[in-house]
C-alpha cells in the first residue's frame, strides 16, 4: 500500500469515521482523537486486512475500538457531551448524507444510551452496516448484534426526549384519519 491508498483512505473514511466516533463519544474533539489515532493504527496494521475481506467493516472495528479505549482510559472522569457544540459543524458540506442535521433530541437520547448499544444504532443507522458487519465490527455473534439493536430500540422509543418529537405527530395523524 502506497500513499495515494493512504488518501483513498482518507477521502472515502475519514469524514463518516469522524461522525461515527462522534455519535459514540460524544464531542467533536474526542471524535476527531479517536479517528487520527485509528487511521494510524489501521495504517500500521494495513497487511492484517485478508485480501478477500470487506475494508469498511475493518476500518470500523478499528474506530470503534479506538473509541471504546477512550471511553475506558481517558474520558470516564469528564462529561463526554459538550452541549454547546454545533452538532453539525463536524459535516463536510460536500457529503450528502452528513449534509442531514442530527437533532438535539437524538443526540441527547443516543448520548443516554449505555455504549455498548449506543456503538451498534451508530453502526447500523449512521454508519449503513449490515448486522454481520457489525458483528465483525464489535467481535460479538450476529445474535448478540440483533438483541443489542432491539434493546437500543426499545429504549429509544420510549426515552423523553423523543416522545415529545413523536407525540404530536402521532396525535396530527390520529386527527387526519
Amino acid at each position: 500500500m502506497d500513499v495515494d491508498e493512504l488518501r483513498t483512505w482518507l477521502d472515502e473514511g475519514y469524514a463518516s469515521s469522524v461522525r461515527t466516533a462522534y455519535l459514540i463519544l460524544g464531542n467533536r474533539p474526542d471524535a476527531e482523537d479517536a479517528v487520527q489515532e485509528a487511521f494510524l493504527r489501521a495504517w500500521k496494521f494495513r497487511d492484517s486486512v485478508a485480501e478477500h475481506s470487506r475494508f469498511q467493516p475493518w476500518l470500523y472495528r478499528v474506530v470503534v475500538n479506538t473509541c471504546n479505549s477512550k471511553l475506558r482510559k481517558e474520558i470516564p472522569h469528564r462529561d463526554r457531551r459538550a452541549p454547546e457544540l454545533d452538532h453539525s459543524s463536524h459535516y463536510h458540506v460536500d457529503d450528502p448524507i452528513s449534509r442531514i442535521a442530527v437533532t438535539q433530541d437524538v443526540m441527547r437520547a443516543l448520548g443516554d444510551l449505555p455504549a455498548h448499544l449506543r456503538i451498534v444504532i451508530v453502526l447500523r443507522y449512521y454508519a449503513d452496516l449490515n448486522e454481520l458487519d457489525i458483528a465483525h465490527v464489535i467481535s460479538r455473534q450476529p445474535g448478540t448484534v440483533k438483541s443489542r439493536l432491539s434493546e437500543a430500540r426499545r429504549r429509544l422509543a420510549v426515552h423523553p426526549a423523543l416522545q415529545s418529537e413523536a407525540a404530536p405527530s402521532a396525535q396530527a395523524h390520529k386527527e387526519q384519519s
